[in-house]
């Protein structure tokens, strides 16, 4: 049995054992895990094993457990092996009709958890699996741009010519069908069939819908994008709400069809029926809803005024680490995926990704009094999470050292939002979202001044938040707090 088996039947264990999990899967740091009885679950045993940075339970029935960037993913599977099914969705929608228990819980979920919080959490576990693509596509938009950028004559060259092809076929494949794979994953994540979600979003930004917008005189033919319907309307959020929506017509739909009809007609009839209102409803509303946010965003983010960017940057860089500790920040790639589909680009991101730099400075801070206060085994931690932060993966940090401690966990965001300030304040933007630290370079080259220039002001936005949480963090935590911890 290899370590990361260990961990699992470990984690297992301390979850109230196999028959109290439903289902498992993974984001990029943590073990999603859904259970039937939370009261079930020993906490201070998890949060103790050997290999989890942390825990996260602040819903009933749904825990996620840190374990770290490719740890996560192999735990996940370890989990499949045993027979732990990765669905959750369809797991707790099979659980709820068979086990009261479970149901009791689920009512009482629902009257307890905010609904704003609901509606992240959801869209988070909608896009955490296309976080790959995501990162994947950006990175090559980002290296295309700076090549193109670095060598305006990169066409002569047969290889470069080649070279960025390619990074654009990548980039193509995933922003294309965008809305296919977030009404695939949400035709999954509401208990419908995948595929006839993944239908419903690719034909949002199919052309027939501008052949349609013309037809009922909606469409702008002078500025297409002003049409109250068009090809791409309301983009991801169009596609979430209008599967959702399917989800449940589907499960009408099969409740009244004969077995024997099932496989031709539900499929059918739940298309056709969910079509006419998506088209003529759901995009039209999802549309002005996107703009607005959009809009919204590109007032603080891309303001004239210089001390509205610095402001906005401030804040944001600052209340993230909270955010990534509830477990919400995923919720925010309904916003990302909004503005890279509106406008190719997204603007808030960067400033975000300062929060992980902030938690450099905070831990290194903390380091060096941990050194002089003879505490050994806060120096060790500190030194095997740091390298992950610097590249930009942070809940190491988060949960095995700032967290636990409280203010160093302050410290680092107010110290951040100095990074977060300079880099909303030069305007600097990215071609995806995911990574972050060092390793987001190579995606911070979508600003206004040419991706040069943003990815430097990226890189000194970085060192501006290594420095801000060090300074703040020294000045907030004393030498005594740090030798007790």
């Amino acid at each position: 049995m290899d370590e990361n088996e260990k961990l699992v039947e470990s984690i297992i264990t301390a979850m109230g054992g196999k028959d109290n999990i439903l289902a498992a899967t993974n984001c990029m740091t943590r073990l999603r895990i859904r259970t039937k009885e939370d009261g079930k679950i020993d906490e201070e045993a998890l949060k103790k094993t050997e290999g989890v940075m942390g825990v996260v339970h602040d819903r009933a029935n749904f825990t996620e457990v840190v374990v770290g960037p490719g740890k996560s993913r192999k735990c996940a599977d370890i989990c499949a092996e045993k027979g732990i099914p990765s669905n959750a969705a369809d797991a707790v929608e099979g659980n709820v009709t068979s086990d009261w228990k479970a149901n009791k819980e689920a009512v009482k979920s629902t009257q307890k958890t905010n609904p704003v919080k609901n509606v992240l959490k959801t869209f988070g576990e909608i896009f955490v699996p296309l976080i790959p693509g995501v990162i994947a596509a950006g990175l090559c938009a980002g290296i295309s741009t700076l090549i193109q950028q670095l060598n305006p004559g990169y066409a002569d060259s047969r290889f470069l010519g080649i070279l960025v092809s390619l990074l654009g076929l990548i980039n193509q494949a995933f922003l294309s069908y965008l809305t296919a794979w977030a009404g695939y994953r949400a035709a999954e994540r509401f208990g419908g069939t995948p595929i006839l979600g993944g239908m419903l979003g690719m034909i949002t930004g199919l052309a027939g819908i501008n052949d349609i917008s013309n037809y009922v005189g909606w469409f702008n033919n002078d500025v297409p994008l002003d049409s109250i319907l068009r090809a791409g309307r309301g983009g991801v959020l169009s596609a979430v709400l209008g599967v959702y929506f399917m989800c449940r017509i589907e499960k009408a739909v099969r409740r009244k069809m004969p077995d024997s009809l099932d496989i031709v007609f539900t499929p059918l009839l739940t298309l056709i029926c969910t079509l006419i209102p998506y088209i003529f409803i759901v995009m039209p509303v999802c549309g002005l809803i996107s703009s607005g946010l959009v809009w919204i965003v590109q007032q603080l983010c891309m303001s004239d005024n210089l001390i509205v960017r610095i402001l906005a940057g401030y804040v944001s860089s600052a209340l993230f680490l909270p955010m990534v500790a509830m477990g919400m920040h995923h919720g925010l790639v309904a916003l990302y995926s909004v503005q890279l589909a509106e406008l190719g680009y997204v603007t808030l991101y960067p400033a975000l990704a300062m929060a992980g730099a902030g938690q450099v400075g905070a831990a290194l801070a903390i380091n060096r009094k941990a050194k002089k206060t003879g505490n050994t085994r806060l120096s060790n931690v500190i030194k095997g999470a740091l390298p992950a932060g610097i590249l930009g993966v942070g809940e190491p940090l988060i949960y095995g050292v700032t967290l636990p401690m409280g203010k160093p966990f302050i410290s680092a965001g107010l110290g951040a939002g100095f990074g977060g300030a300079f880099a909303m304040a030069t305007q600097v933007a990215a071609t995806t979202w995911g990574p972050s630290g060092l390793l987001a370079l190579f995606v911070m080259t979508a600003g206004p001044k040419g991706a040069v220039q943003s990815d430097l002001s990226y890189l000194v936005g970085l060192v501006i938040a290594y420095i801000g949480g060090f300074i703040v963090t020294n000045l907030m935590i004393t030498d005594e707090e740090v030798k007790n911890a």
